[in-house]
């Protein structure tokens, strides 16, 4: 085998790295980075700009020559900005010196909490549809991902039964996104205690993603730290990017018992050695009076919600209502196309670009995700394509 031989050199990547496909969301949008004057309903980021007195912070940290390292875990004063906001808005309180860590973005948060977690041969339980990382990231880990299927019937959460039915004695971790990307699905007090106690049952650590917390449009957000019992065997994952329309600062962090923050602190202190303090200075001031930059865009958003979701009721197309996030997942099926095939046709022809349901999981087939972080007068005009698009299907 010559290394000057390229086909060679990808038989040398790992296999478990070689074999997993490219976000579909990102494929999906090179495509449509090709196309001028596209309305996009398609990457999940806030049209907001950051809020002025966040940026203002990071402007000022950098006049003044904040540029340096700061602690693995992140700056001390972030941390204890955290611990005062996360007891605030769950009632759980987190030692800020021991408890916190702050990762470049959750996503990061979540691989450092599976890395420090999963040994092969694990496996661990996710629900999809769901955010496109979940499943690599446990297989990056070496462990053994396992999907629970949701569907609009049940609001596009799993039930205990399914739960029931995939658990078994090599499951160790439990991961959870709620409210959700890309179905918008958000539980009840009653159905987040219900999963607290089968993972209590089966004595799994639990994972929850919480990132997009603050944007609950009908009920209060449900924490799984909130439950009796959980804080002790619970990863609860945060960050800046949706809430405060931070998504270029990067900013995310974990709150989890003193030992495994130390085990993720290890792996963090070896890959990323710690976030960017101008983004963690901007994050402190994000903190100091959070409802301020949340509720006129939370507002803002469950108005662009109603509108879209009534949109597609008036076309025809079945479409769960959202509890939360910025995100519609409508069903396609009954057009006779994949959920590939809708998107590229709706994009050729009226110039809308959605994601593939697919992107999420296998079990997406059949929709398309709709990002209503978008000005209302976009979504307006997008919706009247799409509705001159499927009248014509």
């Amino acid at each position: 085998m010559k290394m000057n031989d390229p086909k060679s050199l990808r038989d040398r990547i790992a296999g478990h790295v070689r074999d997993i496909p490219r976000s579909g969301i990102r494929d999906f949008f090179d495509i449509v980075s090709t196309r001028d004057d596209v309305i996009s309903l398609g990457v999940g980021e806030p049209d907001f700009i950051t809020p002025w007195h966040i940026r203002e912070a990071a402007i000022k940290a950098l006049e003044q020559g904040v540029t340096s390292y700061t602690s693995n875990l992140g700056l001390l004063a972030l941390r204890k900005e955290i611990s005062g906001y996360v007891q605030k808005i769950t009632g759980v309180s987190y030692n800020p010196e021991t408890e916190i860590l702050i990762a470049v973005g959750v996503s990061e948060a979540m691989d450092l909490a599976v890395r420090a977690l999963v040994e092969p041969g694990d496996e661990v339980l996710y629900h999809e549809p769901c955010y496109v990382s979940y499943s690599p990231v446990v297989i990056f880990a070496h462990g053994v991902p396992v999907k629970v299927e949701t569907t609009a019937e049940n609001g596009f959460k799993p039930t205990i039964a399914q739960l029931e039915a995939k658990v078994t004695k090599k499951t160790k971790l439990l991961m959870l996104n709620f409210p959700t990307n890309p179905t918008g699905a958000v539980l009840s007090q009653k159905e987040v205690e219900e999963i607290s106690a089968f993972a209590i049952k089966h004595d799994l650590i639990v994972l929850t993603d919480e990132i997009y917390g603050e944007l609950t449009y009908d009920q209060p957000h449900a924490s799984f730290i909130s439950v009796p019992g959980m804080k002790e065997r619970t990863v609860y994952l945060h960050g800046f990017s949706k809430a405060w329309a931070m998504t270029g600062f990067r900013m995310g962090f974990s709150c989890a018992p003193p030992e495994l923050t130390e085990a993720m602190m290890k792996i963090h202190q070896y890959t990323m050695l710690c976030a960017p303090v101008l983004s963690q200075k901007a994050a402190i001031e994000a903190l100091r009076d959070p409802e301020r930059d949340i509720a006129e865009m939370r507002d803002s958003y469950c108005v662009r919600r109603n509108y879209m979701h009534h949109a597609f009721q008036e076309m025809g197309v079945e479409c769960h209502l959202p509890g939360g996030a910025f995100y519609m997942f409508p069903s396609i099926e009954k057009f006779g196309l994949s959920s590939y095939d809708f998107a590229m046709k709706l994009l050729e022809e009226e110039n809308v670009a959605v994601v593939p349901g697919t992107a999420f999981g296998a079990c997406g087939q059949g929709s398309v995700r709709c990002c209503y972080a978008t000005a209302l007068d976009d979504i307006k005009e997008a919706m009247t394509r799409i509705a001159r698009f499927v009248s014509k299907l």
